[in-house]
């Protein structure tokens, strides 16, 4: 893998985990003022799309979403496949 494509991973990884992290401070918020809500959907989908770290990172941060096991097991699965995927990915 060249330089630029290497950065440009890595560039979009800080991003997409930074957007993650932001989805679940900026839900708990929401649920506290009883206002419009971050779809489950999407923050799902976030983590699929390699926000997982940021994620399982505002999860306990902002103490959100820890009691719903989509999220307690779904965002540990989806970054232990992430981290797999890169491991086969490097060593392949």
């Amino acid at each position: 893998m060249n330089d630029l494509l290497k950065t440009m991973l890595l560039v979009y990884l800080l991003l997409i985990n930074a957007v993650g992290l932001l989805f679940m401070f900026a839900d708990k918020q929401k649920a506290r003022r009883g206002s419009w809500r971050i779809p489950e959907a999407t923050l799902m989908l976030t983590a699929a799309l390699g926000g997982s770290v940021g994620s399982l990172a505002g999860m306990y941060l902002f103490r959100h979403k820890t009691r719903h096991p989509k999220f307690t097991l779904g965002i540990p699965a989806i970054l232990i496949a992430q981290v797999l995927l890169a491991l086969v990915i490097h060593f392949a």
